[in-house]
């Protein structure tokens, strides 16, 4: 992350968005830090929520060649219980006036994104999901044990869980509680429920590389999400989005294009051509002809 916050392109955008730092909670000490980019008016933007040993600035790269899509790039405040984040998530889309979003979740920010989506879906906020290196069952790290110490354990010990469990990041930039509640979500015994969430669009990426999610975890999502769209990336280990970030990018453009002249559009219709509205009402037209056939 070193090399990253000298380059130009990131010189660029902390000088061009800026941070905002948002309280939705009674308690003052839970603050959401986030960069908003791109056109107010979109009513359902993507936003994109960091893995255990990221911050919001990790997507800066998806910011800077989308920002004309509405971005909004959230980092969590300190939360301890699956629930309690969920709930304060909420608050947060309720205080940017937003009714539905998408969601783009990298690891624990993917299986967050899963769990909320699945604590609103009968009263749905979430209208499609991205999911990257991401996992749908806590078990799989073997900490649940551990969960409920991790708020007593100093930082460089919870650092040395991260670089030894996860994947290494910019850990320098979290504090120690920051740190410890992000490990208890990581690791709180908790599983997706899929049917809950069925209905909702999701596309699936991952690398062929080395990460932290292992093969068994891999083939659990594909078994959880057998309709979902996916994107494989030859390369890109634990941070696809700043190394492969054109690729994402593209990606994350193709799956957002199936909502293009919709309600739900992350993007402004100023940047679709005609002729691409033309051809998303047909297909949206064809889809509602053969439901109702079938």
């Amino acid at each position: 992350m070193e090399e990253i916050r000298v380059s130009p392109d990131y010189n660029w955008f902390r000088s061009t968005v800026p941070l905002k730092r948002i309280i939705v909670d009674d308690d003052d000490s839970k603050v959401w830090s986030l960069y908003d980019a791109g056109p107010k008016s979109i009513r359902c933007p993507i936003i994109f929520l960091p893995p255990v040993s990221g911050t919001a600035e990790v997507f800066f790269q998806q910011l800077l060649a989308l920002s004309g899509w509405g971005y909004r790039v959230i980092s969590y405040p300190v939360y301890w219980d699956l629930l309690e984040f969920c709930d304060g998530f909420r608050k947060l889309l309720d205080h940017l006036q937003l009714d539905k979003v998408h969601l783009f979740g990298a690891s624990l920010g993917g299986f967050l994104a899963q769990k909320f989506a699945e604590v609103t879906h009968k009263s749905p906020r979430v209208h499609s999901l991205i999911l990257c290196n991401s996992f749908s069952d806590t078990s799989i790290f073997n900490q649940t044990w551990t969960a409920n110490s991790f708020w007593l354990m100093p930082a460089f010990m919870l650092k040395k869980i991260v670089l030894g469990n996860f994947a290494k990041g910019p850990l320098e930039s979290l504090n120690q509680s920051e740190l410890a509640s992000r490990l208890t979500l990581n690791c709180q015994n908790s599983y997706v429920e899929p049917h809950k969430i069925k209905d909702i669009a999701v596309t699936i990426m991952d690398v062929f590389d080395q990460s932290a999610l292992s093969p068994e975890a891999k083939e659990e999502m594909y078994k959880l999400y057998p309709n979902a769209r996916r994107a494989h990336l030859k390369t890109g280990g634990n941070f696809p989005y700043l190394c492969r970030s054109a690729e994402v990018n593209l990606y994350i453009q193709i799956h957002l294009r199936q909502f293009h002249g919709t309600r739900y559009a992350a993007i402004s219709p100023e940047m679709v051509s005609a002729e691409e509205l033309e051809v998303q009402r047909t297909q949206l037209s064809n889809d509602s002809e053969s439901d109702v056939e079938s």
